[in-house]
This record gives structure tokens, C-alpha cells and sequence, in this order.
């Protein structure tokens, strides 16, 4: 069976080699090659340690990738071939298809190699790769569903003006001005991990790296690497979430004081997708941060990851298709068949 490996694995690798050239890192109790990254591997605990769940594991999580990235490339290729869909809210959901894609490309591939080989080791490259777009891609879902919620906002409440406001200059530049934020906080993050030393005992619970996990992992001070976890996750988590709760405040509004019964319900329906979209991610995203807070069980914490990374890119297609884009996809069956 073929390999999987991280997006852009190579590019991200060769950026941190540079970086651990900087910024040394060592093993607190190794003696040899103490100053070499190649040394330090991490164990990805995983969510069963029984031998006989692993073919298990592999089938499910197996089928939930390809779900994911097909259901996902399914929604970009018929957005790209209906020229009806060719609107701003369609294009911010193309794009957030394809960070779904990204996001899930990002963990669970690496699961599949470690049970296949019956290994749960992964390097510190492979798991600083991890973080980086694991971050990176996280934080772009946030400010899809914003932008998204906004585009609602003034389809709903100023459908005059609609095509003015949310002209292709805005969305372009909505999805560049997100991106590089992100990208400049997972390298940041990644630049914070490259300072601390770790110990031997390097027992992730998880089946991927997650940045707050690999932090307790490390022997040296993680003040300088909390605070800008905690501040960051807040503004660049809380921020969007707050425009998106105020979008619908006057989205909600707005409906409510529409006249036609017909006009209420279609405007509902048009939010309902990006509702449930939304609940679904900062739900189970939520529910990872409260189980870890509330529990120390490691299965638990993984079992919610799961919930948090793999769900809603997952079931995000399903929402979408069968709410507002039957029609699409059966353009898109049809050409196929032809």
C-alpha cells in the first residue's frame, strides 16, 4: 500500500531544518547528538492500544478520509462548473472545501501509516509539521465561516446593495488577508516550539500533534509559549465567532421583520447550512478544550479530537449538498456520464 504524507511536507520540512539551525534543540537527558532534532520522536498514543481494534481503526478512519476529501473535491468541481454558482457565497464555500480537504490531509494520513506499520512513533519534523498546518488550517476555518456569515448579513439586510458591497475584490481579498494571518501565526507558533528542550518521555495523547499537547511535553519554561497560545487562540477564535454572532443577530433581525412568510423561510434556509456548519465546528472545538480542562483520561481527549478534526470537514459536504446544491451536483452527475 502507498505511503500518505503531509501536504507540502518537503517545503515545510526543509523551512524548519532552517529554523532548528537558528534556534538549537535538544533532549534534556540525551547524550549523544543532544543539539540534533533527527534524535527526538514523539509517540502518538492513538485511541486504543488493542491490537485487535487497529483493523478497525484503519477501515473507519480510512473511510471518513475519503468521505472527506471526495465529498469536499465533489462540492469544489461542481461549484467550478456552474456558472450559477459563481457568487460570492459559492466561492467562499469552494474555498472552505478545500481547507476541509487540507486540514483533514494534515492528521489523519499519518494515522493510517502508523497503524499499517504498527508503529506509533512520529519525528519531531513530521510532528512540527503537523502543528504548523494543523494551526494554520484550524484558524483559516474561522475566518471562512466569518466571511461567510458576513456575505449572509448583507445578502439578507441589504440585498440592494449586495452585488456593490460583495464585489470579487472583497472576497479575494477576505480569503488572502485570512490566509496570511494564519499562515503567520503557524509559523510563529512553530518558531515558539523550536526554543524548548524536551525529555525522553514523549507520550502524546492523541493521535496527531496538537500544539498545547506537545507544549506540556517540554522540560524547559513554556511561559513565552502559552501566553501567545492562549492570547492568539482567543483573538484569532474569539473574534470571528463574535462577527459571526453579530452578523446573524441582524441576520435573524432582519428576517424577522420581513412581511412574506415565503421570503422568512427562504432566508432561513439559506442560513440554515451555514449554521449547522458552524455549530458543528465551534461545538466540538469547544468540547475539546473543556474535556481536556474537565478530565486527564488521554482516550477521552483523543476521542473529542476526533470529534474536532474529522467530523465537521467531514460531514460539512452533506450539509451543503443536500440543503443548496442538489441541482449542481446533478449537472455535474450528468457531464459525468455523458
Amino acid at each position: 500500500m502507498q505511503t500518505l504524507s503531509f501536504p507540502n511536507k518537503e517545503l515545510c520540512a526543509s523551512i524548519i531544518s532552517l529554523l532548528t539551525s537558528i534556534f538549537p534543540i535538544s533532549l534534556s537527558n540525551s547524550t549523544e547528538s543532544e543539539n540534533q532534532v533527527g534524535t527526538v520522536e514523539f509517540l502518538l498514543l492513538g485511541l486504543s492500544d488493542d491490537p485487535d481494534l487497529q483493523p478497525l481503526l484503519f477501515g473507519l478512519f480510512l473511510s471518513m478520509y475519503l468521505v472527506t476529501v471526495l465529498g469536499n473535491l465533489l462540492i469544489i468541481l461542481a461549484i467550478s462548473s456552474d456558472s450559477h454558482l459563481h457568487i460570492p457565497m459559492y466561492f467562499f464555500l469552494s474555498n472552505l472545501s478545500f481547507n476541509d480537504i487540507c486540514f483533514i490531509c494534515t492528521t489523519v494520513p499519518k494515522m493510517q501509516v502508523n497503524i499499517q506499520r504498527q508503529n506509533k512513533t512520529i519525528s519531531y519534523t513530521d510532528c512540527l509539521s503537523q502543528v504548523c498546518f494543523g494551526v494554520g488550517f484550524a484558524g483559516l476555518e474561522n475566518f471562512l465561516l466569518a466571511a461567510m456569515a458576513y456575505d449572509h448579513y448583507v445578502a439578507i439586510c441589504h440585498p440592494l446593495r449586495y452585488s456593490v458591497i460583495m464585489n470579487l475584490h472583497l472576497c479575494v481579498l477576505l480569503i488572502l488577508l485570512s490566509l496570511i494571518i494564519c499562515v503567520v501565526y503557524a509559523l510563529l507558533q512553530s518558531l515558539m516550539l523550536l526554543r524548548l528542550s524536551f525529555c525522553t518521555d514523549l507520550e502524546i495523547p492523541q493521535f496527531f500533534c496538537e500544539l498545547v499537547q506537545v507544549i506540556k511535553l517540554a522540560c524547559s519554561d513554556t511561559l513565552l509559549n502559552n501566553i501567545p497560545v492562549y492570547v492568539m487562540t482567543s483573538i484569532l477564535g474569539g473574534l470571528p465567532l463574535l462577527g459571526i454572532i453579530f452578523s446573524y443577530i441582524k441576520t435573524v433581525s432582519s428576517i424577522l421583520e420581513m412581511p412574506s412568510a415565503g421570503r422568512k423561510s427562504k432566508a432561513f434556509s439559506t442560513c440554515g447550512s451555514h449554521l449547522s456548519v458552524v455549530s458543528l465546528f465551534y461545538g466540538t472545538g469547544f468540547g475539546v478544550y473543556i474535556s481536556s480542562a474537565v478530565t486527564d483520561l488521554s482516550r477521552n481527549t483523543a476521542i473529542v479530537s476526533v470529534m474536532y478534526s474529522v467530523i465537521p470537514p467531514m460531514l460539512n459536504p452533506f450539509i451543503y449538498s443536500l440543503r443548496n446544491m442538489k441541482k449542481a451536483l446533478m449537472n455535474l452527475i450528468q457531464m459525468s456520464t455523458l
